[in-house]
């Protein structure tokens, strides 16, 4: 299990050119035996989120961030399915309010991030306001740039009040979004999901890498990693960030509080 960890995390202070990076990866696996892996990670899973939730010191929140159609809602509805949703809760960020933008770009995060005993997951996130901010220049760069540093401050201040924190690019290839772009074209049931915008983004795709990689760069440290998980093969992504989440819980070990009575001579009638 912590094989991954090593592989696919990126080290404080290292370079990243995505382009080297593999997006098409199976592990030597089959997908078969990786959907078998995957379903015997959730019950443990489960229960290391009982353990959280009853707890109540710790925090966990994970942080999702692709290419269009780069699976974000994928992961969430495979891998989280294992977490009672009474203490499981997801955030998509979207264009923000009127009222948002009248505040720091970090408000509407800090309002999301999970109380003690909860997991919390952000598609998308904060580091939207250093990539889609950035390639469409909605902000000066003298702006953008020191979002960096802020954000680096404002994780680390999370991860010192008994948040871990883990954050996920899930890396496609082109070729593979234009695939799955072109399949909620032909699929009448994605049809919803089929958005002409996502067509213009991928003109952008070379910003967007070089964007990324900045901010996977600057912003991977020792208390907030950041992982870049091939993810082309949906079912060895899914695999791979399970594997990584049953991995930060089993350090966080929540353990079950004791009871806050004494139950010795409790009778139920």
């Amino acid at each position: 299990m912590k094989k991954y960890i090593p592989l696919y995390q990126v080290k404080p202070g290292q370079r990243v050119r995505l382009s080297k990076r593999p997006c098409d990866e199976d592990g030597g696996m089959d997908k078969e035996e990786g959907r078998e892996r995957l379903q015997a990670l959730l019950d443990p899973l489960a229960e290391w989120q009982r353990r959280l939730y009853a707890e109540q010191r710790q925090a966990l929140l994970v942080v999702l961030q692709a290419m269009d159609a780069g699976g974000k809602d994928g992961v969430i509805r495979r891998v989280f399915s294992a977490f009672n949703p009474q203490g499981c809760r997801v955030t998509s960020f979207k264009v923000p309010t009127s009222v948002e933008l009248a505040h720091d770009f970090l408000w509407r995060v800090h309002q999301a991030v999970p109380a003690h005993g909860e997991i919390g997951v952000f598609n998308r996130s904060h580091y939207e306001d250093v990539l889609v901010v950035r390639v469409h220049g909605m902000v000066p760069r003298a702006v953008w740039k020191k979002r960096y540093r802020q954000i680096n401050d404002f994780e680390r201040m999370l991860v010192e009040n008994g948040t871990t924190l883990l954050k996920f690019y899930l890396h496609i290839s082109r070729e593979e979004q234009r695939r799955r772009l072109e399949e909620r074209l032909k699929d009448p049931t994605k049809h919803w999901k089929a958005d002409p915008a996502d067509a213009r983004e991928r003109e952008h795709w070379d910003e967007y890498r070089e964007a990324y990689e900045e901010a996977i760069e600057r912003c991977s440290t020792a208390w907030a990693p950041w992982y870049v998980i091939p993810a082309d093969r949906k079912w060895y992504r899914d695999l791979v960030v399970a594997e990584i989440l049953l991995e930060a819980l089993r350090r966080m070990n929540p353990r079950y509080p004791p009871p806050r009575t004494d139950l010795s001579n409790l009778v139920i009638a």
